[in-house]
């Protein structure tokens, strides 16, 4: 299990909520349960937001996708934090550069596909995915 943790500023940084901080550096990296290749560090979890969001740092390893999907009931918020790729979202393509942004309203589906660089990026749901 290699985990591509592309130079971004999440590495250093601290998640802050009301009643503590959590240091992003500690925070496990679990692989996808469905797409090799792809691992997640859950920074914020539906239970610090009473369900109205998460946030998830997701690394992708060069050439290797969240394939095609769904989120019924969740919207998603792609940002962009390091590495290369493209986003296939209801057969339009995106491509992703460090800085890009991509809303990806419920139910719509998508595919996310790293460079040769590998890609980091920043997942936001509303409600929250955890």
């Amino acid at each position: 299990m290699e985990v591509r943790e592309l130079n971004t500023d999440m590495g250093n940084s601290i998640v802050s909520l009301i009643n503590r901080g959590e240091a992003v550096a500690r925070l496990a990296w679990n692989a996808h349960p469905k797409f090799p290749g792809v691992f997640l560090k859950h920074l914020i979890k539906g239970e610090a937001s009473d369900s109205k969001l998460s946030c998830h740092l997701v690394s992708v390893n060069p050439h290797c996708a969240l394939e095609t999907h769904i989120h019924e009931n969740q919207w998603e918020l792609h940002q962009v934090l390091a590495g290369d790729g493209n986003c296939l979202l209801n057969d339009k393509e995106i491509p992703y550069s460090p800085g890009c942004l991509a809303l990806i309203p419920q139910g719509a589906a998508h595919r996310v596909e790293a460079g040769d660089k590998g890609l980091v990026l920043l997942a936001t749901f509303s409600p929250a995915l955890l």
